[in-house]
């Protein structure tokens, strides 16, 4: 019996990280695959206990993105002692903060397999171009890049001029059971929380406040919708720099008694969230990959997008969800309006069945297995 395959995963700035907990599982499961994780986190991380008890090593390094270029210098030192101990042979780096230094170590201690998974395709070209040239870096170490959308795939290569047999497309990926398992009484006490009962239809969101999010695209929708659906309640979910602002945007559009700013839910009460919603709305701009689109699509809850990542390579417009014509309020209410005067639950069952053919975690495991086989193949 040959020995499993061993990977090194590098992270920052997350304590813990559930699809790493989900690779972890099915290792443990089937026995083909050893995995080693340096995290870099200002505390020590949950994962540490969790990855423990799979018979995994989980190592961190104290590291505060505050300080991101001086933390990135002293993590290089202890992420290529650790490297070498462990003799991977595949790193697999995540998140920008561990790949700059993680793809420096790996090549220090003699790795042959450097796998990047660009999450952030797409971040600095729109927000933070001065750290581009630190981006082709990146790509110039790494022999393999993943990216989690085409349009991710097809932003890498036309303008950022990376080479494109470097790069493979893997969508990210769920476990639909924990995540489409709706309880009603949870259903009914969200009802109840955000004073939903007998409104229509009901919107919702759910991201981070943040720029690259487009909430000031929802709220002009919103302001727009409401005008044509007097009862409608928006919902959204999330936290983050800009909720000041979004809270402003809201009283100057006149929604205090529209919108619904849920503070946090419980992960395990997420499936029943969306259980409350006759639609989901996302308005991201170039965003590889955003996790709540296909839970939402899980759930049968049709989904309003923008074009852009994964939601545009999953949706047929009209058929499984709607795209609207462009990132603007207009244009999502446009959208929006299109889906509330169609069969909208028909359309909700036909993205359903679209994210469980699409966006699985073992269509994400195997494409994932498949970047390693051939870059192994090629080393």
């Amino acid at each position: 019996m040959s020995a499993p395959l061993h990977v090194l995963h590098t992270f920052a700035n997350n304590a813990t990280v559930p699809y790493l907990s989900w690779f972890a599982e099915r290792a443990s499961r089937e026995g083909n695959v050893r995995y080693t994780f340096l995290n870099m986190v200002p505390e020590r991380p949950a994962m540490i206990d969790e990855m423990t008890a799979r018979g995994f090593a989980c190592e961190w390094v104290r590291y505060d993105d505050r300080h991101r270029k001086r933390g990135m210098v002293r993590a290089l030192p202890w992420l290529y002692q650790r490297i070498r101990a462990h003799r991977p042979r595949i790193v697999h780096c995540n998140l920008f903060d561990d790949t700059v230094p993680g793809l420096i170590a790996a090549r220090m201690a003699g790795v042959g397999v450097r796998v990047i998974t660009r999450q952030d395709t797409g971040f600095h070209w729109m927000h933070a171009p001065k750290w581009l040239f630190v981006d082709r870096w990146n790509a110039r170490m790494a022999t393999d890049i993943i990216t989690v959308s085409h349009e991710a795939r097809r932003h890498l290569i036309e303008q950022e001029r990376l080479p494109a047999d470097k790069i493979t497309c893997v969508h990210n990926g769920i476990p639909p059971g924990p995540h489409t398992a709706q309880d009603p009484r949870a259903m009914s006490e969200l009802r109840e929380r955000f004073r939903i009962d007998g409104h229509a239809p009901v919107i919702g969101t759910v991201a981070r406040f943040i720029e690259w999010k487009g909430y000031r695209h929802i709220i002009d929708a919103a302001r727009i919708l409401v005008q044509r659906h007097p009862r409608a309640r928006f919902l959204f979910c999330g936290s983050g720099p800009q909720e000041a602002e979004v809270r402003r945007w809201i009283n100057e559009a006149g929604l205090q008694g529209h919108v619904v700013l849920t503070g946090r839910i419980e992960r395990t009460l997420m499936p029943s969230f969306y259980g409350l919603l006759d639609a989901y709305l996302h308005a991201a701009v170039l965003e590889p990959f955003g996790l709540v689109f296909p839970e939402a699509m899980m759930n049968g809850v049709p989904v309003v997008s923008t074009a852009t990542g994964a939601a545009l390579d999953a949706i047929t417009d009209g058929v499984n969800g709607m795209l609207a014509a462009e990132r603007s309020g207009a244009a999502l209410a446009a959208a929006m309006d299109r889906l509330l005067a169609a069969d909208h639950r028909a359309i909700g069952l036909a993205g359903k069945a679209t994210a469980l053919r699409m966006y699985t975690f073992d269509t994400m495991w195997n494409g994932t297995m498949e970047v390693y086989r051939k870059a192994l193949e090629r080393a």
